[in-house]
């Protein structure tokens, strides 16, 4: 039963070929649409979300990363688009699958990482022991920042498929119950409907708050 249940999230449409994976594409189709008709509504609400995240970003980043800021928008509208893929009928959500999210934040946590030890050796060597440390505590807190940085990638990558699919999980299974029980239309239909909403605002909020924290790990290499 468990397999069943967790199989809606294999993304794989036949034993041939597998086409849930060009879903993920479907955003970079679309966008030069916005620019057809201007100022359209979908132009409005593109331009007012990448202004509101240049605003919050401009206040995390130092100076010398203001150079990283489009790279984060991009990722940010990337992530969105994903996420609202899976509110449609018939369509694969990729940022529910693992291999999506691991692959992404590993990329941007190894990037960060290079350029930290590349071009500022000693504040990441002196990062591993916060300032005011006692002299017998410095080894442990040096495990501990260590474990603290290497697992960033796998929370990030686990917080967003997690999102992802517990609320796809629950459409999932009410529409099921409907499907078996429509006489239980009246009560499940208005769930179902405040369960879309929801699941709406997690899609935008975990796309900003993964944007949010890997611009906070960049703004670390300070």
């Amino acid at each position: 039963m468990m397999t069943n249940l967790f199989s809606i999230f294999d993304p794989s449409t036949s034993s041939s070929m597998s086409l849930n994976w060009i879903s993920a594409m479907i955003p970079c189709f679309l966008i030069p649409m916005l620019f057809w008709i201007v100022p359209s509504r979908i132009h409005f609400i593109w331009l007012s979300l990448s202004s509101y995240l240049l605003t919050e970003l401009k206040t995390i980043f130092s100076e010398s990363k203001m150079k990283f800021l489009m790279i984060f928008v991009t990722i940010f509208w990337f992530i969105l688009g994903c996420n609202f893929l899976g509110l449609f009928p018939y369509i694969f959500t990729p940022t529910s699958h693992i291999n999506l999210t691991s692959t992404l934040a590993l990329l941007l946590w190894t990037s960060f990482m290079l350029y930290g030890w590349m071009n500022q050796m000693n504040y990441m060597f002196a990062h591993l022991v916060p300032n005011g440390t006692p002299l017998f505590l410095s080894v442990f807190m040096v495990c501990i920042e260590t474990i603290s940085n290497l697992i960033r990638p796998l929370t990030l990558a686990v917080r967003l498929s997690a999102n992802m699919i517990s609320g796809h999980l629950l459409l999932c299974l009410l529409s099921n119950l409907l499907q078996f029980m429509p006489s239980l239309g009246i009560i499940i239909l208005p769930h179902l409907m405040t369960l879309l909403i929801l699941e709406s605002a997690v899609a935008l909020i975990q796309s900003y708050v993964f944007v949010t924290l890997t611009s906070l790990y960049l703004n670390e290499l300070n």
